[in-house]
């Protein structure tokens, strides 16, 4: 309690995490809570797309589609490791026709254009490593359980909801940035009702064996007027989505519906060779987006615009976001901190950096992942090429520091399976904030598309019996590798 921070941000999604570390880097005390895991909602359960929202032309959101061009391309610059370019073929047809016509004859002219790809959690996990080796505090499974101010600072009660033990910190400015929980942080007792509301739309998923040997992606228009993506994925897989509904309930809880599935299926088999049933679903995932609520008849028309709502009661500024989207999670950040300049003390609180700076790894060439790739099969011979690309594309340099001096692959440790070392984990959980195995091979990577339940199980084993061992060598002082 004696130390006052800058800034507190509730919410260790894209929007927080990427607010910690542009903060940190102006020179602002920063800590950051999340009541989960990093990314653990709506952040890791996108369609994996930085794109210029072609689609969002059609409800005239041009100011939307410019900034998402231009972040597309800064983005793809800083983190080349997780994000890469993407060739979309856009089928065409003079009016929809049925079904059974569309199979008879299939399209025989079409569009392309391109987007990039990007490792949605993993741009997550990597702006908060930033953001503490700037200086921020990273708390996670830290629930802000109250909101208080008191002589114009902010108050925060927070609980460890692993082990229940509460603590309080203090700070000038306080952000939420709760994503769907964006009312319920409001609710916590910070003395604001909120003007503006969220409207919390459904997006479902759903992963497949690949089904396609090329490397384009598809974007099909449906009669119903949405849009379904299919992207070749994780190598052996192809994903499908997404759906757009409504939905009411709690954010925690939402699931991939066995009609949404089946939604998914029959539009892409409306144009693939080979049709898709739901028993060809390997796994799913649905996620909630917190949009801003414009008032839109229909859940594909809401608004993907990010809006701020900056209020001071008492004197402390509050500052709540509503809406937003992986693309523009950069410029969502500098803009906040615009708005949050006359009450921050840095003297370089005006100075934007961002779009320069690379995110840990990112410090390469767009087109270097092959040459990073061959750097660390030559570096670590044992490696196969499929692990060494593996931890290129995730890691980009950083790749070696969980490798470290290691001979052989005896020296990474226990083998868990689809390349998963006792070396890497240990390198999460020291540096990435990983604590189970859901957050290894669902987040952290997607590793858990190639491991059994059991091999999974497995990860949580070693974890819980390491536990109370001696911390990981690579884990010093304030969380940092």
């Amino acid at each position: 309690m004696e130390r006052i921070f800058d800034l507190a941000i509730v919410g260790g999604g894209v929007n927080g995490c990427g607010i910690a570390r542009d903060a940190a880097g102006r020179g602002n005390s920063v800590f950051l809570c999340e009541m989960n895991d990093l990314a653990s909602g709506t952040s890791s359960f996108s369609t994996k797309l930085v794109h210029g929202g072609l689609r969002y032309l059609e409800y005239y959101e041009f100011r939307l589609v410019r900034e998402a061009l231009v972040e597309r391309e800064i983005l793809w610059q800083i983190a080349p490791h997780i994000i890469r370019p993407l060739r979309f073929v856009l089928p065409h047809h003079a009016g929809l026709r049925p079904a059974w016509l569309l199979r008879l004859g299939r399209y025989t002219r079409g569009f392309e254009y391109s987007d990039c790809f990007v490792d949605d959690a993993r741009l997550v996990v990597l702006n908060a490593r930033d953001a503490a080796d700037r200086g921020a505090e990273i708390r996670t499974r830290t629930r802000a359980v109250e909101i208080r101010q008191t002589d114009g600072i902010w108050q925060l009660t927070v609980e460890n909801i692993l082990t229940r033990e509460r603590s309080a910190i203090r700070a000038r400015v306080l952000i939420n940035a709760g994503g769907p929980w964006v009312e319920q942080v409001l609710a916590s007792g910070s003395g604001v009702n909120a003007r503006a509301k969220v409207r919390l739309v459904q997006g479902s998923h759903i992963v497949v064996k690949k089904l396609y040997a090329h490397d384009r992606a598809y974007m099909f228009q449906n009669a119903d007027g949405r849009i379904v993506f299919v992207i070749p994925y994780q190598e052996d897989f192809t994903l499908i989505g997404t759906t757009d509904r409504d939905y009411h309930g709690d954010p925690a809880k939402v699931k991939a519906t066995a009609e949404e599935i089946k939604y998914l299926c029959d539009s892409v088999s409306e144009y693939l060779a080979k049709p898709v049933a739901p028993e060809d679903v390997i796994w799913n995932y649905a996620g909630v987006r917190p949009l801003y609520d414009d008032g839109a008849s229909e859940a594909k028309a809401a608004t993907r615009e990010y809006v701020f709502e900056l209020d001071t009661p008492g004197g402390a500024p509050l500052l709540s976001i509503y809406g937003g989207k992986i693309t523009t999670y950069r410029r969502l950040a500098e803009e906040a901190l615009e708005r949050l300049e006359p009450y921050l003390r840095s003297a370089r609180a005006q100075e934007g950096w961002t779009a320069k700076s690379p995110l840990p790894g990112g410090d390469i060439n767009v087109s270097a992942l092959p040459a990073l790739t061959a750097e660390l099969c030559r570096n670590y011979p044992f490696l196969t090429q499929e692990h060494a690309s593996r931890l290129a594309h995730a890691y980009g340099t950083h790749a070696s520091r969980l490798l470290g001096n290691a001979k052989e692959l005896a020296d990474l440790g226990v083998f868990f399976g689809a390349t998963l070392t006792e070396a890497e984990i240990r390198y999460l959980m020291a540096a990435e904030w990983a604590l189970t195995a859901d957050d290894i091979v669902w987040r952290r990577s997607k590793l858990g598309l190639h491991l059994s339940a059991a091999e999974i199980a497995a990860i949580d084993n070693w974890i819980a019996a390491n536990r109370a061992r001696k911390a990981s060598p690579l884990l010093e002082a304030g969380g940092r590798p």
